[in-house]
């Protein structure tokens, strides 16, 4: 059963699931889709070509899938797509994509707190959690399980690993390895997330493999062509490592030392 309040303003052309809650003042654009026992506050607005799937909450005032904040836009149909059990707290504004890429995505139990801003072609990946008022840039890529501290702005195209933490209130100008812990001005590598690592139920020998390549990394003096030359030949060749390895092979930006 759906609970639409009268006052909100649904096009005849969204695509409504089963046991929607839309409240008060809220308008739906056409070319919409909405999942299944979603829930909408009052006064938000869903723009066309978004697409929230099953048990996504969105609070007041949020503004999801109007295009996007770039002057290369050009109208083209470019998309939105929030996955399941994501929540949206209040003022949030998420633009879809551009042509670049085509899809603005939120993955599977992310929270998204108040006045956060998810700019055009980011992929935020899944258990992911960005505090109050979080900027990011167009084309920003998270990893899972990535927490982003509050007033935090990312730059465009920056990479952010996963299971790595941000401390709030830093600018992240480059890519952030996963697994690290974050913080300072200039934003830099304290050390591994070990207290989040340990709360997801990682292992004392994958930390201690970890915290090794993290010594080479980041406190051996070695540029990151070295560190890697050396993390290759000295560090067991686990699945952590295997993905920061990945990370720094496809960095773009370079890499928070």
């Amino acid at each position: 059963m759906r609970t639409i309040h009268p006052t909100a303003v649904i096009d005849p052309k969204a695509e409504l699931g089963e046991n929607v809650q839309v409240g008060p003042y809220s308008v739906i654009e056409a070319e919409t889709k909405i999942g299944d026992s979603v829930s909408i506050g009052a006064h938000c607005y869903i723009a066309a070509y978004t697409e929230l799937k099953p048990h996504v909450t969105v609070f007041h005032g949020a503004v999801l899938g109007t295009i996007p904040q770039d002057l290369k836009f050009k109208g083209e149909k470019t998309h939105l797509v929030i996955n399941e059990h994501t929540t949206i707290r209040e003022y949030v504004m998420i633009n879809r994509g551009t042509v670049q890429h085509g899809e603005t995505t939120i993955g599977k139990d992310c929270f998204i707190m108040a006045y956060a801003h998810v700019a055009h072609d980011c992929i935020i990946g899944n258990n992911v959690i960005m505090a109050n008022a979080v900027n990011l840039a167009g084309h920003v890529e998270i990893g899972d399980y990535a927490i982003i501290g509050g007033v935090v702005p990312v730059h465009q195209f920056v990479k952010i690993g996963a299971h790595s933490m941000i401390g709030g209130g830093f600018r992240v100008p480059q890519d952030v390895c996963p697994f690290s812990l974050a913080a300072g001005y200039p934003l830099k590598i304290v050390g591994l997330n070990q207290v989040g690592l340990r709360r997801r139920g990682f292992k004392p020998d994958t930390l201690h493999t970890l915290e090794k390549a993290f010594k080479i990394l980041f406190y051996s003096g070695l540029n990151t062509s070295q560190a890697v030359e050396r993390i290759k030949t000295e560090v067991p060749s686990i699945d952590e490592i295997k993905l920061i390895l990945d990370f720094i092979k496809n960095s773009s930006r370079g890499l928070i030392k």
